[in-house]
């Protein structure tokens, strides 16, 4: 196999096809499939009109028809609380009680997901499938006697209730980098070598074999994906997480062999992360853009895959396209986030998970916003989905079907009969500008959502912006607008009873091409409640504008709230909110809106006591005041460079606590990864109660709380041997709030 040939080629075929078409006909459209070259000479506007003719492949197609997928994070992780592993984890930690992939797989179904991504291997290097090239995995558990299958059982049951399957395979290893032997850093030279490497009495019945030039740590890395792709296939998604525990270590990796062999071996198989067909949405909150461009522009070419992680709000609009800009890519954005507080279970007491309201809102943001929704639920230790996240997923399905299922009917008048053939290769375009698409419905009835969706497999991403009116006492009325379309946006808007609708495409890089267009109906819950803090150290609540796992944005009153202070669930008998309170002590509340019979989502946050009485210690660093830390404030932070940081909190008076809240500084990615925390009752004599590490600090800066094992009475409490994440020097802390025991 020699590396990147094929997707050079590819690209260069392109390029040969774009010039043979400008020097033969400058007046038909010629498209491009995935990527293009900017020619020479180009005006702004020529290569504007040119993103508008690079098409998705049709792997991109099908997985974009897929729309909302599952992941599984399951592994040693799951045994040990941690969201990254050491490497140095005893392999037969991991021990399921029943595993159960079928209950994972009719779940996932019954939520309307067409896809399951399962991390077969995470940062600590830990298998779960039984591979030929390592001990370090479930051969080594004592589960089903080391002849258990972790990914063969998933294999199977997706089989069984029609999911397409997909591998997350982590790059960075752990397990190989601490190991004496292991092959991750360990500076061998790059050799032509065969894949896969022969294991006596383990032959392939897949007899293909690949060369290329690489060293040990790639090498191993081609034989687990020649395991995955040929003995446990079909194989849709190849996920490659860019996050790396432990960098420093000189390893490099031959992406151009990966993926040569991904494409030989699973044709159909989307490549995600440092890769040419998906890319990450640069957080993992759930959060979208406004506007999604998927063909984006690139300084290098696309055979090169070196371009860091698109994560900024804009990322391919007319502003983005520079001078710089050598070609054009199509990547899709994947929107991931976790059901849970954090990618793999840690209990299922303290650890939030996410409503179905909120899960709901996130699937009609990057569904309805031209993406893809990828969900993570992590089973248990058991092997199983746990009773809350089950119950979320049923009823985010319910949501889906009930909504989305059926839409509201209306006339298939010759101009828009294009747009409700469900034929992709179909489509209206507007016949002058500022021309309208009408729709008229059957009845007047109550809408509040619209779908649109572009023929980006013939036409490419074409709209920029464009408005919905709906006609009400006979007059039209703007009630929604977007910016791009591409393979579906739902626009969603305070409800309106008409009998009429229409779409109005405002600017466009080319002709617009809409494929087609529905109506439909949500009966919403009440409003989320957003909790936080005010200036004077208050509780406020309010309801908030949209979802979001924490909302700080604009609230209101409009919808009653009630709230609880004892764990238990608010109802209207519970305590109803009127203005800002003190919660001196700190505690666990528990807020939700209730309109009538309907309640919305309820919002669970630990408060932490009150700090008015505390006094604070810490290095002296020029400019920067230690009091922040406990200010109530989560936009001030303190940060310190040069080394391991300490800071020391007196309590005024000996209090019994039952853990701290983190929250990162929210500037100069100062975070903390590691840290210890230690107790005294003079200030002199220290006591450590907890020596833990935050995982993924970097990629998921949200608030972590740390419940103690037991609660403990102490005057001072000291966190020291403060570590920024990797090789970074600086750590950084917005708020540390201490927490009273919950019983």
């Amino acid at each position: 196999m020699k590396s990147g040939i094929n997707l050079i080629k590819s690209v260069c075929l392109i390029v040969l096809a774009f010039f043979l078409f400008l020097s033969c006909n400058q007046t038909s459209e010629q498209y491009f499939t995935q990527s293009v070259e900017i020619p020479p000479n180009a005006s702004k506007e020529e290569i504007v009109e040119l993103s508008t003719r690079v098409l998705p492949h049709s792997r991109q197609v099908k997985w974009f028809n897929d729309e909302f997928f599952g992941f599984i994070h399951y592994g040693p992780n799951t045994y040990t609380g941690r969201e990254w592993g050491t490497g140095d984890e005893d392999a037969a930690l991991f021990n399921p009680g029943d595993l159960d992939t079928d209950q994972w797989c009719r779940l996932m179904k019954e939520a309307g997901m067409k896809r399951v991504i399962m991390v077969v291997k995470h940062h600590d290097g830990y298998c779960l499938w039984q591979t030929r090239y390592t001990n370090h995995s479930v051969a080594s558990s004592p589960w089903k006697s080391g002849e258990g299958d972790v990914l063969r059982e998933l294999v199977q049951s997706a089989e069984k209730y029609g999911l397409r399957v997909g591998v997350y395979l982590s790059p960075a290893d752990l397990y190989q980098i601490e190991s004496e032997e292991g092959y991750y850093g360990n500076g061998s030279k790059f050799t032509e070598r065969t894949i896969p490497r022969n294991v006596e009495d383990r032959p392939f019945e897949d007899q293909r074999s690949f060369t290329c030039q690489v060293d040990d740590y790639n090498e191993y890395f081609l034989n687990q994906l020649f395991e995955l792709l040929t003995e446990y296939g079909p194989i849709y998604e190849v996920w490659f997480d860019g996050a790396n525990p432990k960098p420093g270590t000189g390893q490099t990796y031959n992406y151009e062999a990966w993926f040569d062999l991904i494409r030989t071996l699973a044709p159909d198989a989307v490549i995600f992360g440092k890769g040419p067909d998906a890319r990450w949405c640069g957080n993992e909150a759930g959060a979208t853009r406004e506007a999604e461009y998927n063909v984006v522009p690139l300084p290098v070419s696309p055979s090169e895959f070196d371009w860091p992680d698109m994560t900024d709000e804009n990322i391919a609009g007319r502003e983005n396209i520079t001078e710089d800009t050598e070609y054009f890519h199509y990547l899709p954005v994947e929107t991931n986030t976790s059901i849970r507080h954090g990618w793999f279970w840690r209990n299922d007491d303290e650890q939030q998970v996410r409503s179905a309201d909120d899960v709901f809102d996130i699937y009609e943001r990057s569904v309805g916003g031209n993406s893809i929704f990828l969900l993570n639920i992590p089973p248990n230790p058991k092997g199983q989905f746990s009773s809350r996240d089950a119950k979320v997923l049923k009823d985010v399905g319910r949501k889906i079907s009930e909504v989305y299922g059926a839409q509201i009917p209306f006339e298939k008048k010759s101009m828009n009969g294009r747009v409700t053939d469900q034929n992709a290769s179909t489509w209206w375009s507007p016949s002058y500008e500022n021309d309208a698409l009408e729709i008229q419905l059957d009845e007047e009835v109550s809408v509040n959502r619209f779908v649109v969706r572009e023929a980006i497999a013939r036409r490419g991403e074409r709209v920029e912006k464009h408005i919905l009116e709906a006609r009400l006492d006979g007059e039209w009325v703007q009630v929604a607008e977007g910016q791009t379309i591409g393979h579906k946006r739902i626009l969603r808007f305070p409800a309106v009873i008409t009998d009429a609708l229409r779409l109005i495409i405002s600017k466009s890089r080319a002709t617009p091409c809409i494929s087609e267009v529905s109506v439909h109906y949500y009966d919403e819950p009440p409003k989320p409640v957003v909790i936080r803090k005010n200036k004077d150290g208050k509780i406020e609540l309010g309801v908030g504008t949209s979802f979001s796992w924490k909302n700080h944005g604009e609230t209101d009153l409009s919808q009653p709230i009630y709230y609880t202070l004892d764990g238990s669930e608010p109802t209207v008998s519970s305590i109803r909110y009127e203005k800002p309170f003190a919660l001196p002590s700190g505690g666990y509340l528990k807020a939700k809106a209730i309109v009538g019979e309907q309640g919305g989502a309820v919002n669970e946050q630990y408060i932490g006591m009150s700090a008015d009485d505390f006094a604070i210690k810490a290095p002296a660093i020029e400019g920067q005041d230690p009091q922040v830390v406990i200010d109530g404030n989560y936009y001030s932070s303190w940060v310190y460079e040069g080394g391991a940081a300490w800071l020391t909190i007196e309590l005024g008076q000996p209090k019994e606590i039952g853990g701290f809240k983190y929250v990162p500084a929210n500037r100069d990615g100062a975070y903390i990864e590691s840290y210890k925390v230690e107790i005294s009752n003079d200030g002199k004599v220290w006591k450590t109660i907890k020596e833990a590490r935050f995982g993924n600090i970097v990629n998921d800066p949200s608030p972590r709380v740390v419940l103690f094992d037991t609660k403990v009475e102490t005057a001072y409490i000291r966190f020291s041997a403060l570590k920024g994440p990797g090789q970074r020097q600086k750590t950084g802390i917005a708020e540390l709030e201490i927490l009273p025991p919950l019983d």
